[in-house]
Formats: structure tokens, sequence, C-alpha cells
């Protein structure tokens, strides 16, 4: 199937992932059909198929792309534990209220995915947590952390940081700024040793 009078790779497959995106969040994976994307972009939806092979690479990708973004975006500093420590939660709410799409299909549509590509998904997130783990690990064994238990105190801080992006708007009662400032205020006092 021909392209679109006036469509172009570099501006219609964005376009594509966009769409996907939206859908995606609002609706739901197994909801969202290829037609309805091509109709969200403008296209036919056979021309759908010249940006992506199907609905499940498009979810991959958008949600391989989040991670990969997110491990790219942040590297602990060189630093004692408690700075990286907030380094990290500042950074974390930072990105995530950034993408908040990303971060609800990143979490609620993992079960749509194909072992093959949940596997990758989950390698990713295993290399995000590790990261935080070995701060937390570093701050136990330099006496300023105390968690009885590092990968739980890991699960638990990163699913309490990205939290914030169900919850917080702009324009409402805490700024951004505000929001950081107390995150990181309730993750030192919850791993203080």
């Amino acid at each position: 199937m021909a392209r679109k009078q006036g469509s172009h790779a570099d501006i219609t497959g964005p376009k594509v992932r966009d769409a996907a995106l939206r859908l995606f969040a609002r609706h739901g994976f197994a909801a969202v059909s290829m037609r309805q994307i091509a109709a969200e972009v403008g296209v036919q939806a056979g021309a759908l198929y010249l940006y992506t092979p199907d609905k499940q690479a498009l979810l991959f990708e958008l949600m391989r792309d989040h991670m990969e973004e997110l491990l790219a975006d942040w590297q602990a500093p060189d630093a004692p534990p408690t700075d990286q420590l907030e380094d990290f939660v500042r950074h974390h709410i930072r990105f995530h209220l950034d993408r908040p799409e990303l971060v609800f299909i990143a979490y609620m549509e993992l079960r749509n995915l194909t072992p093959e590509n949940f596997a990758v998904i989950e390698g990713l997130r295993r290399d995000y947590e590790d990261r935080l783990e070995a701060i937390l690990r570093a701050g136990q064994q330099s006496g300023v952390f105390a968690v009885p238990d590092t990968k739980l105190a890991t699960m638990a801080l990163i699913a309490m940081l990205t939290g914030v992006t169900t919850w917080y708007r702009e324009g409402g009662r805490l700024n951004r700024a505000a929001v950081e400032g107390i995150y990181w205020d309730m993750v030192r006092k919850a791993v203080a040793a």
C-alpha cells in the first residue's frame, strides 16, 4: 500500500508511536486495534505496517525505549550513598512525571508482552532496580542506612516513587520541587540508620 500523500517516515513513524501510546494508556493494549491507531494518525490501516510489524512490536518498543532512556539518563554520581540516593529519588520523580502515559503502560501492560519481549523488559527493569539496591547496600556497609532487606526496600521505594504519576497534577497544591523534597525526606527517613 502506498504512503499517504505528504507522509514521511520521520514524521509518520513518531506519530504512529505517539498515537499507540495515547490509545494504549487510555483504553488498554488489548482494546486497541491497528485500525484505531491508523485512524488516530490519519493513515489507512495497511500503511501502519510500513512503520511497525504489529501491535506487539509497538508496545514492546514503547516499553523498551522508555527503560533504555531511563537507564541512560541516570548514572550514580561519585558521591556518598546518601547523596546518591537523593539524586536517584529526585531524578526518578522528575523523569517519570514527564512521562505518565509511558509509566502507566510500563506497569500495566507487562502482561500483554510475549515471553521473549517480557524477558527483555524484565532485564532492563532489573538493571534499574540493581542501581538503587547498590546504593542501599553501600549505605548499609557505611552505616548510614538501616534496611532489613535491600531488595524489598528497593521494590518498595520504586513503587512509592513511581506512584507520584498517578496523582500529581501540574498547577495543584504542590509544585514538582516540593513533591521531590517531601519524597526525598520520606525516603531518607525510611532508610536512615
